[in-house]
């Protein structure tokens, strides 16, 4: 099965941005891109301009998202696996 061209540059903007040598870098790169005036279609055409710039914001926060949630995930499993295991018991005696 043959990958098409846009399921290449998805792979790897998701490679790179979970890259923490690369990330801000790609984070940075997909902003300017997104404020800049070089485009793959120009915003000058109606609708067709704008939809690379959706694709490639909705890109960016999918991944910063999902990285996000997968941080506080780690988070949570670090602060749990690292709180003593104890039980509080009241004792009663029999008597």
């Amino acid at each position: 099965m043959k990958k098409t061209i846009v399921e290449n540059v998805y792979n790897w903007y998701r490679q790179t941005i979970r890259n923490s040598k690369y990330r801000w870098l790609i984070v940075l790169g997909t902003l300017l891109y997104l404020v800049g005036p070089v485009d793959i279609s120009p915003d000058v055409f109606p609708i067709v301009g704008w939809i690379d710039d959706t694709v490639v914001a909705t890109l960016l926060v999918t991944e910063v998202s999902q990285m996000l949630l997968e941080a506080r995930k780690n988070n949570k499993e670090k602060q749990s696996n690292s709180a003593p295991n104890t039980v509080d018991v009241e004792a009663v005696s029999s008597n």
